[in-house]
């Protein structure tokens, strides 16, 4: 009955003593301990078990009981101080809470002293500065009554003065006091709906106006449309009007630049009339020494009188060359038929040399109409280093092939007006290739062919260079010309004579095959010759088919690269027009006919030995030699012959190549096609 007492009271201690997680974590960090007695999960049995590991251990127990009771004794000691400590403490803690309360409603009396006292200083300062923001507008509205009046009293004195002034023509004045006028205008804008305000606004524009009619009836006066002399210089009232018309509208400006330049070439227009002598291309060069001789005058007589931001000499300059380019056009539309190429270069050359003086001389600000430049040739061959000075055809005394400067602003100007009748240019190249076509066929009659053993044999006909080096020297002076339809022309006139130069200098100088011209067929290497031998090419014979060779592939790559060429120079919307892909296949016939031809004739000096092998009476031979006579003789004729032929293309290794390809695939085929079911053919 006691044991169960007791172990009723353990569970109920255990329920009393069972703390949560937290609150058992708390206290380790705060008491940490190692005693097995403090730990939350103390186990009763193993702690005894540990006291008591063996039964050995058992002798002992009364001293561990012992221990037990006094370490029971001292928690009791501990808990009974704790508790009596603890008496007290009640009573303090409400004596404290009072002490607080007291202290908090302090504070808050003193916080609310400091409250009333800060919205009492809020309104004393929304006061003072009530009081300075209206000080701040009345001086601001003060300020801007007194400038405005200033504004007003300038605008009223000076629009009294400017009328003043205008009335006595004193424009170097009225230059300063118009723009101040204008400007002070400029602040009145808001106020326009004052009656007084408005009405000086108009009349500052009445006075605008009047000095602009003024100033047009002074330059006319001094300058008059009709009329056979000019004042002798300059007057200072001019150049101060002109000061004048930089503040007024610029179509005052402008009107005085248009009579003024109508007027300097009043007098060129007469002396170059239509029907005068010195208005044709021949006495081209007086137009431009006229000019010339004309902006020196005006440089000493006039060039103070306009300002420098109105680019009076280049004005001149470049209305100048505005009219002489309508005056040419028509002059060479009345007189078309008397047109000549050389009159025709030397008028553009002329014309060209002028443009790009006035590209020295000028910046081309006053054109409307800015060119891009061309880009210059970049070194290639043939033509692909540029060589000014030199001249083409029989037009020796020209200079036409001089680069122009690539930021010329004033090229084509004038000399385009020379575009339309370019077509005589181009028939004169025309004309002048068929005559180098003609001479170049011509002296290979005289001179032959090129000789074995020298260093001809196998070269590029010289012909060749030469027309490339013409085609070069044409496509330049051209593009100097115009870069437009011309360009086109002559593209195709290049065309036509590089066809002629195909056909009668290389394919018209080929040997002559005795065999089908049509190729090489099995049913010719069968061919019975008894007796005789196919007719071979001679060793010069064989160097000309190698040169002819080497200088199609050097006009195939040459005629590549004029086409590129021709696509730089010409505009970019032509582009598309220039097209040598037919030349070039020209030249690639002319290749592959001449690698037929050594193929053929090698093929035809071994066709004999063939045609031994055939008629062989295989049958009847019972032991094999160490070499047939049709072997020997093959082998010969290809001694013979090939050494020749590598040697003369030893520039064009490829075609050696390919005409040892062709040799051996028609060998082949020859082989095959003879019967083998009789017999059995052993080739040593």
């Amino acid at each position: 009955m006691m044991e169960e007492e007791e172990f009723e009271l353990a569970e109920d201690l255990e329920a009393i003593l069972h703390l949560t997680p937290e609150v058992q974590l708390a206290i380790e960090q705060v008491f940490p301990s190692q005693d097995p007695l403090d730990r939350a999960d103390f186990n009763a049995v193993e702690y005894i078990n540990t006291l008591f590991p063996t039964e050995q251990s058992l002798a002992n127990i009364d001293d561990v009981v012992n221990k037990i009771r006094l370490k029971i004794r001292r928690l009791d000691d501990n808990i009974r101080t704790v508790v009596r400590g603890q008496t007290n403490v009640g009573q303090d803690g409400r004596q404290a809470l009072e002490e607080a309360q007291i202290a908090i409603q302090q504070l808050f009396g003193k916080i609310k002293d400091i409250k009333d006292k800060a919205e009492k200083s809020e309104q004393m300062v929304k006061e003072i500065t009530r009081d300075i923001k209206q000080l701040d507008h009345a001086k601001r509205h003060l300020t801007t009554s007194i400038t405005t009046l200033n504004h007003l009293h300038m605008l009223a004195g000076g629009v009294d003065s400017l009328e003043a002034m205008t009335r006595k023509r004193q424009y170097g004045e009225v230059a300063n006091l118009l723009q101040g006028v204008v400007n002070v205008l400029e602040h009145f804008h808001k106020y326009m709906g004052i009656p007084q305000i408005r009405q000086l606004s108009e009349r500052v524009k009445a006075a605008q106006s009047e000095l602009g009619t003024q100033i047009l009836a002074d330059f006319e006066e001094a300058f008059p449309s009709q009329g056979s002399k000019r004042p002798g210089g300059p007057s200072n009232v001019l150049r101060d009007a002109c000061l004048v018309a930089n503040v007024l509208d610029a179509r005052i400006k402008q009107e005085i630049i248009k009579k003024f330049i109508r007027q300097h070439l009043s007098e060129y227009l007469v002396l170059f009339q239509e029907n005068q002598d010195v208005a044709w291309l021949d006495k081209i060069d007086r137009r431009y020494a006229w000019i010339k001789r004309q902006l020196v005058d005006y440089e000493e007589k006039y060039g103070r009188m306009f300002p420098e931001e109105w680019c009076m000499t280049e004005r001149i300059a470049v209305e100048f060359c505005h009219i002489t380019k309508v005056e040419l056009a028509k002059v060479m539309r009345t007189r078309a038929k008397e047109i000549e190429v050389k009159l025709l270069l030397f008028a553009i050359q002329r014309t060209t040399n002028f443009e790009g003086l006035l590209a020295k001389r000028f910046t081309g600000c006053t054109l409307t109409d800015q060119k891009r430049p061309e880009s210059p040739l970049d070194p290639t061959n043939p033509f692909l280093e540029d060589e000014p000075g030199e001249d083409v055809g029989t037009e020796k005394d020209e200079d036409l092939t001089k680069p122009k400067a690539p930021d010329n602003p004033f090229h084509g100007i004038v000399s385009k007006c020379f575009e339309p009748h370019l077509y005589v240019y181009i028939e004169s190249q025309d004309k002048n290739l068929g005559e180098l076509i003609d001479r170049f066929v011509a002296d290979f009659r005289v001179q032959g062919p090129p000789k074995a053993g020298t260093d001809e044999g196998g070269a590029v006909l010289p012909s060749c260079a030469d027309l490339f080096v013409y085609y070069k020297k044409c496509m330049v002076q051209c593009s100097q010309l115009s870069t437009g339809e011309p360009m086109i022309a002559l593209t195709t006139v290049f065309q036509k004579f590089l066809r002629e130069y195909a056909w009668k200098i290389l394919s018209g100088n080929l040997p002559k095959s005795s065999s089908n011209s049509g190729g090489l067929t099995i049913t010719s290497l069968l061919k019975e010759k008894e007796g005789s031998e196919a007719a071979k090419f001679t060793v010069d014979e064989l160097c000309l088919i190698c040169s002819i060779l080497s200088t199609a592939e050097y006009c195939l790559a040459t005629t590549q690269q004029l086409e590129e060429k021709l696509k730089e120079k010409v505009d970019k919307v032509l582009m598309e027009r220039i097209n040598l892909t037919g030349e070039m296949d020209t030249f690639s016939t002319v290749i592959s006919n001449s690698i037929q031809l050594l193929v053929q004739d090698l093929d035809a000096a071994c066709d004999p030995a063939l045609t031994a092998m055939s008629k062989m009476p295989w049958q009847s031979v019972e032991h094999v030699g160490d070499q047939s006579p049709y072997v020997t003789s093959i082998i010969m004729h290809i001694k013979q012959n090939v050494p020749i032929i590598r040697d003369n293309l030893a520039s064009t290794r490829k075609y050696f190549t390919q005409f040892c390809i062709k040799f051996t695939k028609y060998s082949f085929l020859s082989s095959i096609s003879f019967p083998t079911s009789s017999y059995s053919i052993h080739t040593p």
